[in-house]
């Protein structure tokens, strides 16, 4: 059992992350980003959904800017290219939730 509220994993520098769950059916990773920190631009490798646990994120989704605070569930499509960044004065964690587990997914 892991509380995704303890020991969140914010490092000085870049974003901070730690894998959860590691399944075939299901990837869970939680990352955390302090003030200007973010997760760089790429493309959804998997179905994903954000779940934001402390704090606000922005997350661009194919050019467009959403904005997610704490209990906000944000799905991303299979290849959408996106980007995740703390435009906040506050610390911000999120979980990553894919489905199925990339590996097991067909490119």
């Amino acid at each position: 059992m892991k509380n995704v509220l303890t020991d969140i994993p914010y490092t000085e520098g870049q974003m901070g992350k730690r894998q959860l769950v590691d399944e075939k059916h299901l990837l869970v990773m939680q990352v955390a980003l302090k003030p200007a920190q973010q997760v760089p631009e790429h493309r959804a490798n998997s179905n994903v959904h954000l779940l934001v646990v402390e704090g606000q994120i922005t997350v661009t989704l194919a050019g467009q800017d959403v904005i997610a605070a704490k209990g906000t569930l944000v799905p991303v499509a299979f290849k959408t290219l996106m980007s995740i960044r703390n435009a906040s004065t506050e610390n911000a964690s999120f979980l990553i939730l894919k489905t199925p587990n990339p590996s097991e997914m067909t490119h």
